[in-house]
């Protein structure tokens, strides 16, 4: 797939960060195109409203998932490992775009709230045939959406609210031992 014009991803990247910062009330056309350092011309050259944006920042965040299962299939430590190791936040692309379509779902945008159910499903299913049940999937589905959100309030905190190294390890072997799939 070709890679899209640098520039369109500099507005995207612009709407991102403000929607995150700020709140998607505040990133407007003019404020994203300030902060991508283009013309509101060159803006709308490539996002013709805010609501072109957000789509394209939900498209950012459907290809950013389908390649996060790419590397989830590939994991030599298979999918439950890899996605609550990767539960902690690293503010990479997937985290950001996940937090700026959270923001959007927050201030009413039927789309994101789409998009991010949309998400969870893919990661679900690509975790299913490797857990014994659905509660199973629950526990891992639940803890890693919990360690993901004590992840944020942990980053300027003084207390320690996500396990890291050995404890992250420990926590690992827990679930694996909670949800292996039965011998057959």
């Amino acid at each position: 797939m070709p890679r899209p014009p640098l520039a369109r991803e500099r507005v995207l990247d612009a709407f991102e960060s403000i929607v995150i910062a700020e709140g998607e009330r505040t990133a407007t056309l003019d404020a994203t195109a300030k902060a991508a350092g283009v013309s509101k011309g060159g803006l709308l050259y490539h996002f013709g409203s805010k609501d072109e944006l957000e789509a394209g920042l939900l498209q950012r965040l459907e290809a950013l998932t389908l390649a996060d299962l790419e590397r989830m299939r590939a994991a030599p430590e298979g999918p439950v490992v890899y996605y609550v190791r990767t539960s902690v936040m690293e503010d990479d692309a997937l985290d950001r775009a996940l937090i700026a379509a959270s923001r959007l779902a927050q201030g009413g945008s039927a789309a994101a709230g789409d998009m991010l159910r949309h998400t969870r499903r893919l990661w679900e299913d690509e975790i299913r045939p490797h857990v014994r049940d659905i509660a199973s999937l629950d526990l891992v589905m639940l803890l890693s959406d919990g360690l993901y959100f004590n992840n944020s309030l942990d980053l300027n905190g003084p207390e320690r609210l996500v396990p890291r190294d050995g404890e992250l390890d420990e926590l690992i072997e827990l679930v694996l031992r909670a949800t292996a799939p039965a011998a057959s």
